[in-house]
């Protein structure tokens, strides 16, 4: 059962990261004001630093989904 639950958890995380990074480069793209014109952030460079800091929270959370130890044992 430990082993379902370790799969699972590590592929939700994974996907919650990739989203993550998915968000902060639309918000890159809109604050260089390159994509996405219609929007209150495009234009501002401000989104463009926190859609770059999403976008790596998002990479380091990819990568300790799927680098981390697990802590079951078989039997």
């Amino acid at each position: 059962m430990g082993e379902i639950f370790n799969g699972a958890g590590r592929a939700i995380s994974t996907i919650m990261g990739l989203l993550m990074m998915a968000m902060g480069c639309v918000w890159i793209l809109q604050g260089f004001n390159i994509a996405f014109l219609n929007s209150f952030m495009a234009g501002d460079l401000q989104w463009a630093l926190w859609g770059a800091l999403l976008a790596l929270a998002g990479l380091i959370q990819a990568i300790w989904a799927n680098t981390r130890a697990t802590y079951y044992k078989r039997r």
